[in-house]
């Protein structure tokens, strides 16, 4: 049995390791002219370490350094809105890893065959019965995993009428910074902005920014820096001491809720079918929890049962991930100096084990 992957990304490489180990021939078609990453950080919450121990790759991060739960939200001068129990929120779910997002890349692909990747081919269109159409030819497939992210050619083939992504009306930021010692994961809230950061194993620290803005528009170092000067310690900190080259920049956009999945012998997982909100830090680990359950499926039904079964599970999970997700976050773009007073006042009345509570669903899964 033979399956392509459109993506050479986290999910593409992890659904691709997933279906070799399970005896497949896997080919991953990835249009960049080799098989890596950028980004910075990314942290891998625990229901993404139970999808990496599918692929027998979990403990190799939970080695590499561990992030913690997130320690919670505070506003901009440093008062705490939200506070959460660390030491509970592991004790339930288990540890969370913080891996560079090409180190991840790298442990994926060294578990593949050399002759599995072929990076250099763009994708221009996918077909339900299983062929491929790219730059200089053709291939075919008992089976074709759409990985290839929010602006997906998969879908857009298999799904030609689907709603495409919509713009959330936030851009983001993302670099890691030199060594710089902080106590854990936080993020803070402004009015329309946030900042947020995540030590790195090895004394660096992971740090994200996130502000209303017009789609396309784009700001560089300097600006954050005056933008975020006023930021409680250590946002001023950890920008004076981040370069300009580290800093990546893109607009923030979620997809509206697919009908499916899958159609004939095609399926999509990760951005292509949820792209959603970055505000659980769950885009990557439901990416992995899809590549692990489709090979899953596949195996024990075979494609056409399988492929429904995945669709069956995967769909309603992730959804109602995004749209919590989405959730989440609208409050920290509020850009109303009377709305950001009132949220800044309510916070630190709810109770402490919200944050438990409302991603339970999300850090329990299990294959």
């Amino acid at each position: 049995m033979k399956a392509l992957v459109v993506g050479g990304g986290i999910g593409g490489l992890a659904a691709a390791l997933a279906f070799h180990q399970r005896g497949w021939t896997v080919e991953v078609l990835e249009r960049a002219p080799e098989v890596t990453e950028i980004g910075a950080g990314l942290s891998i919450q625990p229901n993404g370490l139970r999808a990496l121990d599918a692929l027998g790759l979990g403990d190799l991060l939970r080695a590499g350094g561990s992030a913690g739960p997130p320690r919670g939200i505070r506003s901009t001068d440093g008062t705490w809105l939200i506070r959460n129990d660390i030491v509970e929120l592991e004790r339930r779910f288990g540890p969370w890893a913080i891996v560079h997002r090409a180190t991840l890349v790298e442990y994926l692909r060294a578990e593949l065959p050399a002759s599995a990747l072929r990076p250099g081919t763009t994708v221009r269109a996918v077909s339900v019965d299983g062929t491929v159409h790219y730059d200089g030819g053709t291939a075919t497939a008992d089976l074709v995993i759409g990985a290839d992210g929010v602006h997906s050619v998969t879908r857009r083939s298999i799904w030609p009428h689907a709603a495409g992504p919509r713009y959330l009306g936030y851009t983001t930021w993302r670099l890691l910074t030199g060594a710089y010692a902080v106590r854990g994961s936080v993020e803070m809230w402004g009015k329309g902005e946030r900042f947020g950061y995540v030590p790195m194993p090895d004394g660096r620290v992971y740090c994200y920014l996130m502000a209303n803005a017009p789609a396309g528009s784009r700001t560089g170092l300097e600006q954050l820096r005056d933008r975020f000067a006023s930021w409680h310690d250590p946002v001023p900190a950890l920008l004076g001491i981040a370069r300009p080259d580290e800093v990546l920049q893109h607009d923030t956009y979620e997809l509206p809720n697919m009908d499916a999945y899958v159609r004939g012998n095609v399926a999509v997982l990760g951005d292509a079918a949820h792209a959603m909100a970055p505000n659980l830090g769950q885009g990557a680990c439901q990416a992995l929890e899809d590549a692990v359950t489709l090979a899953a499926e596949v195996d024990a039904r075979g494609i056409e049962a399988g492929l429904a079964q995945y669709d069956h599970l995967r769909r309603p999970r992730t959804q109602k991930i995004a749209q919590l997700s989405r959730r989440v976050g609208a409050p920290a773009h509020w850009d109303s100096a009377l709305a950001t007073a009132l949220r800044d006042t309510a916070l630190p009345r709810l109770p402490s084990a919200l944050l438990g509570r409302s991603i339970t669903p999300a850090y329990s899964w299990a294959l």
